[in-house]
């Protein structure tokens, strides 16, 4: 196993940002930058043998900046979507950036966890290599009470697994719902529609939603365009959460190609997950070597608590309070059927 270091590029500002590629022994690699602890390519063998990277993202500092997407970002403090940027907590409101047509608070606002420029450790092992990225919110950024201590640890394993393990302590009782907004496509970033990927997620319910994907509550997937309870192609665009059957850490999705024969199966301890297939992928900068962007050219699995929680009572909470050492879990197998 290794972990290479090399220069990535420039931040406009003059930071360096710098890619770690780590490679395991079955010779699959993970990428990964100091910007956003983004995962900026996963390499992994198809049926016929031949490796070819399975996310979609950019070669340069400048097409992360200007994008769009999230790609493969460290997303926080708080996934996914908070209504009216509003939330209540210990009696007090909190007002963040309304970063989302000036509706919603998005991915932790205009300056979240994917724009930072992490601290990384490398820690090799015997069957795993890792990267330990660290980063400070203080208290007050974007609005969020309590300085936040976070750290996230990538491990490569000699399994075919990728890891992602979310640390993180607040000086003040908090919210916090991290994920990880990797765009996949079984068949290659080059590999056009993903509407030919089989699903599975062991989740019978979802959460409804408002015209600006916020949601109005849980309804049970069977009977619908929703029910993925057993494998079915992706055949339209989602944007949707789903939430999780079984509590504690567990097998939750699993993905196949017949094309490349390759499989993802993802596991975590979190409550739901978002499903997100890209129909809105289609800005301008273009992907590695010139890629085009287009709709439905990826998705995204990102674990979480569901979107809006601090506004929903009835879901899983996602407060973080003083004192308690937040630990999450997150794996992504990958496989092949020859």
């Amino acid at each position: 196993m290794s972990i290479i270091k090399e220069f990535f590029g420039n931040m406009p500002e003059g930071q360096a940002v710098y890619a770690y590629k780590m490679t395991n022994t079955s010779g699959i690699s993970v990428t990964v930058l100091s910007l956003g602890g983004i995962v900026q390519q996963i390499v992994t063998p198809d049926k016929n043998g031949i490796s070819g990277d399975i996310v979609c993202g950019f070669d340069t500092v400048e097409g992360y900046l200007t994008g769009g997407g999230y790609h493969g970002a460290i997303i926080g403090r708080y996934g996914n979507r908070i209504a009216d940027g509003k939330f209540t907590l210990g009696g007090k409101e909190y007002t963040l950036c309304k970063n989302e047509n000036n509706l919603t608070h998005l991915h932790g606002g205009a300056s979240g966890f994917n724009l930072k420029l992490w601290d990384v450790e490398c820690v090799r092992g015997e069957n795993a290599e890792s990267l330990v990225l660290r980063t400070v919110s203080e208290d007050g950024e974007e609005g969020y009470p309590g300085r936040l201590d976070v750290k996230v640890t990538y491990t490569l394993g000699n399994d075919n697994s990728l890891s992602i393990r979310y640390e993180a302590d607040s000086s003040a009782d908090t919210i916090f719902n991290p994920t990880n907004h990797t765009y996949y496509n079984l068949k290659g970033y080059a590999g056009g529609s993903i509407l030919n990927t089989e699903l599975t997620l062991k989740c019978e319910s979802y959460n409804t939603t408002d015209d600006r994907l916020i949601p109005t509550g849980i309804a049970p997937v069977a009977g619908t365009e929703f029910d993925f309870t057993s494998p079915r192609m992706i055949a339209r665009p989602y944007d949707h959460n789903f939430l999780r059957t079984e509590s504690g850490f567990g097998e939750t999705a699993y993905a196949f190609d017949r094309f490349s024969g390759r499989t993802l199966t993802l596991y975590t301890d979190m409550p739901a997950v978002q499903l997100y297939t890209a129909g809105c992928m289609n800005e301008p900068v273009p992907f590695k070597k010139g890629v085009p962007q287009r709709p439905l050219h990826a998705f995204c699995l990102e674990t979480q608590f569901c979107p809006d929680s601090p506004n929903h009572p009835d879901f899983p909470s996602c407060v973080l309070p003083k004192g308690r050492h937040f630990d999450s879990l997150t794996k992504f197998v990958f496989g092949v059927i020859g």
